[in-house]
């Protein structure tokens, strides 16, 4: 993944380039541009946004809700170690996109008041993405891998839906000590991803209340 995350980089600092200076990549402070500058980015603004938000909705409320109803626990988290990395890869070069494109067709000296709040929207959702790639996401998995060698020793781990932890962790302080950090790990990551899921759902409002069906 050490490719994607320098390209993720790139990525950045050309969003943070158009947002804060729109002028050096060819956008007027009116915001006027070429009808066919303006469609292109009008459609990788949308195309970008609609695969966030679509993988988000999927992965946090669908798709790992039923993994981990049918999956055994280990499987299931050996799976998400390798997903939510391209996850969240995915999003945030999407998001960075949306940022960009976003902030190219309004810049910010001559936005409104309500599209400089979607800037920052997207802005949130992406920084809340590239965190949970950089930080909470490597101590998640790299916590797991510990959580899972104790399991193993202790021959739990391959049960489907209701977890055997609790019960052992009770007699095993080790694994209760892991618990409790994987818990609070786990949940700043989760946090951050319903975070980000509604800071997309506030920009979809946005777009809604542009369409004209």
């Amino acid at each position: 993944m050490g490719w994607l995350t320098r390209f993720l980089g790139a990525v950045t600092f050309l969003a943070v380039g158009v947002i804060f200076s729109p002028e050096t990549f060819g956008s007027k402070s009116d915001g006027s541009h070429s009808s066919k500058l303006t469609a292109a980015l009008k459609l990788a603004h949308l195309l970008c946004f609609a695969t966030a938000w679509g993988a988000a909705l999927w992965v946090t409320f669908i798709g790992g809700i039923i993994m981990f109803k049918n999956l055994p626990r280990h499987t299931f988290g050996n799976l998400q170690s390798k997903m939510f990395p391209a996850y969240f890869s995915m999003v945030g070069v999407c998001c960075a996109v949306s940022t960009a494109s976003f902030g190219y067709l309004h810049p910010w000296k001559s936005s409104s008041t309500a599209e400089k709040y979607q800037l920052g929207f997207l802005l949130s959702a992406f920084a809340f993405n590239l965190t949970n790639l950089l930080v909470f996401t490597p101590m998640t998995i790299e916590m797991m891998k510990q959580r899972h060698k104790v399991e193993r020793e202790q021959n739990i781990g391959e049960e489907i839906g209701r977890s055997k932890n609790k019960e052992v962790a009770k007699v095993n302080p080790k694994l209760a000590a892991m618990n409790k950090k994987f818990g609070m790990i786990h949940g700043l990551s989760s946090l951050a991803n319903i975070m980000s899921f509604g800071s997309l759902a506030m920009h979809s409002w946005y777009l809604a209340g542009k369409m004209d069906l």
